[in-house]
């Protein structure tokens, strides 16, 4: 769903070139059901530029609305260790981009973007792992990508 490409937007995704180079594939890392199923997601620009916004389109199947309270969560690892953690508040990022909770279960597709941290790691491939709880309490999705590069770009 449009909604997780924001979330997602810090995750990898899709099999789309940018800069010349190609971005890891997403993968449901979910151990349990989810409220969206991901069938595609770009992200651009990759490699991801610290301390600018990187944006990410994403479509899917929402099964149930996202309602208010709804957290989206980032999490990076080199190595197995944490070395980036980012969290929002994913009705307050959708509803910047003019989708507001609830987000109803007819969107499809939508482009979002959110800052990359200035503690992002430069030039390490992390494990990223992007994943979003509901304001239910249920798990909306869980996208990991195996060497996710963040650089320092030029402003």
């Amino acid at each position: 769903m449009k909604f997780v490409a924001a979330l997602a937007a810090l995750l990898v995704a899709g099999s789309a070139v940018v800069s010349g180079q190609t971005m890891p594939t997403p993968y449901n890392c979910a151990t349990g059901p989810t409220q969206i199923q991901i069938t595609n997601f770009t992200l651009a620009p990759y490699p991801m530029c610290i301390g600018q916004n990187v944006c990410a389109t994403g479509t899917g199947t929402l099964s149930t609305p996202v309602v208010q309270g709804a957290s989206l969560s980032i999490i990076g690892k080199y190595l197995n260790r944490v070395v980036y953690t980012d969290s929002h508040n994913l009705c307050d990022l959708m509803a910047a981009q003019g989708h507001p909770c609830p987000i109803p279960t007819t969107m499809t597709s939508i482009t979002s973007c959110v800052l990359v941290k200035t503690t992002a790691p430069a030039n390490i491939p992390v494990v990223l792992t992007v994943s979003a709880t509901n304001g239910d309490g249920n798990l909306l999705f869980c996208q990991g990508a195996n060497g996710v590069i963040a650089k320092n770009c030029p402003p």
